[in-house]
């Protein structure tokens, strides 16, 4: 948030929430006090569960105290100290010279380290070759121009998958090797740990999330400041599925609750007559050949639904030896990371042409207006805003799934995975992936072969898409790329050759990078998919929660 819109955008925001709930108190005498009374109850349970931070446990000591004489109007007061504080919390910060910075310099200085980490010799640090090894290892593909072409037609709210806490750098990096203006997105809490990933975070535009926080004028503050901001023209991203995807799947049940600050946005932009009031939805997928935190991930999804955690405060990223060494296993292997975005969407689900105009599903040309429109005027509806939010959701999903881009990790380990169940038919996932079943491994020729029966499948399905270099491979040289990767960055092995077989070791990295293909109708997958894929929603449903 640039610092001339700070103000007005917590006072906008405060002002907002503030006038639904006194609205919503004419109800009935005792709606403040209510209200008041559950954050406070929420807010110091949070505090039993974490040390209170400056002045947090006196502050609500304070209101708990004030709250049984209050009047109506102290009430009121009340609710908008806890709003403004709220606010003060959330609102992220934007600074051009930490932007120039962290887009020049910073990707200079991480390929000078990442050089230095893979150089031969000496005289392999002196030479400028490669030096641009960060640009060079991310692939911009899918609906870039088409993307770029809606920048002067409305507001863009990109919803990327979620594999890993570098997404929101990798995607930020990308957005400014596509000339767009930074994207305005809300990072957890946690982040803001990292001394150093915390000063860019705060200078970057993005805006504080504490998932600890559990009130529901808080989860409405973030909704409003998402609606506020975009209404202001900031194009915005944010996580659809809510987190990282705890077993490597691409999401399939989104989080609508900031899907919906598009229409809420788009109805305001109306009222108000603002000159671009179109906002657009853009899918985008982010895939890797390695995951920072995949150990992390794929064992918090293994474990019982029940004790899942949503927030994982002590995984890979919060490591910075451990992001050293990702990023400089990415630059010797030549690794790559493909950022795909998808055709962009209005407020209703509908694809956009490239003169933003909505079209209906025969590529007719259709006025976004009327879908919002009450008797010719623009005005909320909650049901309806609802059923137009479902429907965002459900070409979101579809804008995923679509463009999502595998590379040789996940063909390999989706192959290796079902020549375990092939090889022990009736032995259930979770006993196959701690036993290993019969056999520790497997020929190398005929772990080849099985790659090359799964890229034909893909490629027969048409959906996930073939990383480019998979594409333009042969199945031998797709699996000895796929076992380089495996064999360098994770803590463990995922699988390795040695003579003239293929050893898997870590069977859940195994079921973390082969989960990047479920869900799709492939023929012969079934078997993985009843006991991985069934299982992984109830277990993502889980992690979500």
């Amino acid at each position: 948030m640039r610092p001339e819109d700070r103000e007005r955008i917590q006072l906008e925001v405060t002002s907002r929430v503030l006038e639904r709930h006194m609205a919503r108190s004419a109800s009935g005498p005792d709606y403040l006090e209510t209200l008041i009374n559950d954050t406070i109850y929420h807010e110091r349970r949070r505090l039993e569960r974490d040390p209170p931070k400056g002045d947090e446990a006196s502050f609500y000591a304070g209101l708990a105290k004030r709250l049984p004489k209050a009047s109506q109007v102290e009430l009121k007061q009340m609710l908008e100290e806890m709003l403004r504080r709220f606010v003060a919390e959330v609102v992220g910060n934007f600074d051009e010279r930490v932007y120039r910075l962290s887009t020049s310099v910073v990707p200079t200085g991480l390929s000078l380290l990442l050089k230095a980490s893979s150089a031969a010799g000496p005289r392999d640090l002196l030479s400028l070759d490669g030096i641009s090894v960060v640009r060079d290892h991310i692939e911009l593909q899918g609906e870039v121009d088409h993307v770029k072409r809606l920048l002067n037609k409305g507001t863009l709210m990109v919803v990327p998958t979620h594999s890993s806490h570098l997404d929101s750098i990798v995607l930020g990096y990308a957005a400014h090797l596509m000339e767009l203006p930074p994207l305005l997105y809300g990072a957890g809490l946690n982040l803001f740990t990292n001394p150093l990933i915390s000063f860019f975070m705060n200078n970057l535009g993005a805006y504080r999330v504490d998932r600890k926080k559990t009130a529901g004028i808080y989860k409405e503050v973030l909704k409003e400041y998402a609606t506020v901001a975009m209404e202001m023209g900031y194009h915005n991203l944010f996580f659809p599925g809510g987190t990282r995807s705890r077993s490597g799947a691409v999401e399939g049940k989104l989080k609508k609750g900031l899907l919906g600050t598009a229409v809420t946005a788009y109805i305001n932009n109306l009222k108000h007559e603002r000159m671009r009031p179109n906002v657009y939805i853009v899918p985008c997928t982010i895939s890797y050949d390695l995951v920072l935190e995949a150990e992390t991930l794929i064992d918090d999804y293994l474990k019982e639904v029940g004790k899942s955690r949503y927030i994982i405060e002590d995984d890979e990223f919060s490591k910075p030896r451990r992001i050293l060494n990702f990023m400089s296993e990415i630059a010797s292997l030549d690794g790559r990371i493909a950022v795909t975005f998808g055709r962009p969407l209005d407020i209703v689900g509908n694809y956009v042409d490239q003169e933003g105009r909505s079209l209906d599903p025969r590529g007719r040309v259709v006025d976004t207006r009327s879908y919002v429109l009450k008797n010719g005027v623009p005005e909320h509806d909650h049901q309806r805003d609802q059923e137009y939010t479902q429907e965002i959701a459900d070409a979101v999903v579809r804008g995923l799934r679509e463009n999502n881009v595998v590379m040789s990790t996940n063909i390999v380990a989706f192959s290796l995975m079902r020549m375990l169940k092939q090889k022990n038919p009736g032995m259930d996932l979770y006993r196959l992936l701690r036993t290993g079943g019969s056999t520790p491994s497997f020929p190398h020729g005929d772990v080849v072969r099985e790659t090359a029966a799964t890229i034909e499948l893909v490629q027969a399905a048409e959906q996930p898409r073939l990383a480019d270099e998979v594409r333009s491979a042969t199945a031998l040289a797709v699996v000895d790329d796929a076992l380089r990767h495996f064999e360098s960055y994770h803590t463990h092995p995922v699988a390795e050759r040695r003579g003239d077989r293929v050893f898997h070791e870590d069977r859940n990295l195994l079921l973390y990078y082969a989960n990047r293909l479920s869900g799709y109708d492939l023929t012969r997958q079934a078997s993985l998919r009843v006991d991985g894929g069934a299982q992984a929603s109830a277990a993502e449903q889980g992690a979500a929660r």
